[in-house]
């Protein structure tokens, strides 16, 4: 039954995909964050156009006849997390003059380009090759006039538009496919031996800027930084997919907060004015004024930036909040579709079966789910990755 998914094409995953918003490779951060704050969480594409072609043929090769190429992506966190640098803290507004090469991932082959007809199964080979976005064509109604103008930020290249594939769009395919893979749906996650132990981790007190590499490292991994405690329990996260629906203005927290309270900054609701205070404050003794106008930060229940504090406020204890989220973890094992707050994770027993997994990451918007022990010690990590092998295997072994 397999062999039916083998022929069903990436055009099928692409219906009611809106399509991509994009940049030049010659634009500025600035630039690419203007288009950010009106795109919340979403990623935007960055293209290499040689408009002086004559050839309109489109081609995803990499050839010399390419006049348009999609050659990355960038979103909100690669924003952060540049803001974040050393160099970048003082003057953040000098920082934002520079080229958006300087947010492309080293990485190559994390964007490619793939036809309408290509296969299911070529679209997981590629994602399991380390690809996280597949750029697609797709059929639109575009003038003449229309492509004529001046571009916008929608992607309108070789004459055509694109959207683009994830992993989360094709594991929400294949879930609604699961019939077909009952005898593997139903199997733990253990039994099929696709926990990793290796994970990024960061202790609940440790300063949140000693976090920024693994940050990146977790946006290029597609998975997430586990705050812990002293014990390894799991406490909540730090998620680049939930730092990808902020602001840059997360930089200034990350850069003055320990990991603990920067859970609390990007929860729902916006940072309490407490932790608001001591950002402020802190940026003030490290003479880091530039961030602190530039970003002008203010409480969710005060628009006017509060005036400057001692810097030697401290935050309230954060044990409430840790029993809390501890509590929650504890009597569940895992978390239900409801609103939760921004850094508490998603997780998992070993003995969770996989259409389990699946259906708790699709529902909470993520790639991967922890998994942790009775007292929520952390065990590893399951991740889109690892499953798509699993099915991909599956199919092959029904051919």
């Amino acid at each position: 039954m397999a062999d039916l998914l083998l022929a069903h094409e990436v055009s099928e995953l692409c219906l009611g995909k809106p399509p991509l918003r994009s940049l030049s490779v010659s634009a500025t951060v600035g630039d690419a964050l203007s288009v950010l704050r009106s795109s919340e969480g979403s990623a935007i594409s960055v293209w290499n156009c040689d408009h002086s072609k004559s050839s309109r043929n489109s081609s995803f090769n990499g050839d010399d006849d390419v006049d348009c190429l999609c050659i990355g992506k960038i979103c909100m966190v690669d924003v952060i997390c540049y803001l974040c640098r050393e160099e970048n803290l003082s003057s953040p507004s000098s920082a934002l003059k520079a080229p958006l090469t300087v947010l492309l991932s080293k990485s190559q082959g994390l964007v490619r380009h793939v036809e309408p007809s290509s296969s299911l199964l070529e679209a997981i080979d590629l994602i399991l090759q380390g690809a996280q976005n597949l750029v697609v064509p797709i059929e639109t109604r575009i003038s003449r006039r229309k492509l004529l103008q001046k571009p916008s930020s929608t992607a309108i290249h070789n004459g055509q538009e694109f959207c683009w594939l994830t992993q989360e769009d094709v594991m929400r395919y294949l879930l609604s496919s699961i019939g077909l893979f009952s005898s593997l749906s139903t199997v733990s996650v253990h039994s099929l031996g696709i926990i990793s132990d290796e994970f990024l981790a960061i202790g609940y007190h440790s300063p949140a800027s000693s976090a920024v590499e693994a940050i990146s490292l977790s946006l290029a991994d597609q998975t997430s930084v586990a705050i812990v405690d002293d014990d390894g329990i799991l406490i909540g996260e730090i998620s680049p997919f939930t730092l990808a629906c902020c602001d840059e203005t997360v930089a200034a927290a990350i850069t003055t907060l320990s990991a603990g309270d920067l859970m609390a900054y990007i929860d729902c609701g916006g940072p309490p004015e407490d932790i608001v205070r001591v950002v402020r404050a802190r940026l003030k003794e490290r003479n880091l004024e530039g961030m602190l106008e530039e970003f002008c930060i203010s409480s969710s229940s005060d628009v006017t930036p509060f005036s400057s504090s001692s810097s030697d406020e401290e935050l309230p204890s954060p044990t409430t909040n840790h029993q809390s989220r501890l509590g929650r973890l504890g009597r569940s094992g895992s978390y239900s579709a409801r609103m939760v707050s921004r850094s508490e994770a998603t997780v998992c027993h070993a003995g969770s079966s996989l259409v389990a997994v699946m259906i708790q990451a699709i529902a909470h918007r993520v790639n991967y789910v922890w998994v942790i022990e009775d007292d929520c010690a952390v065990v590893g990590i399951v991740t889109f990755s690892k499953m798509l092998e699993v099915f991909r295997d599956y199919m092959l072994s029904m051919i």
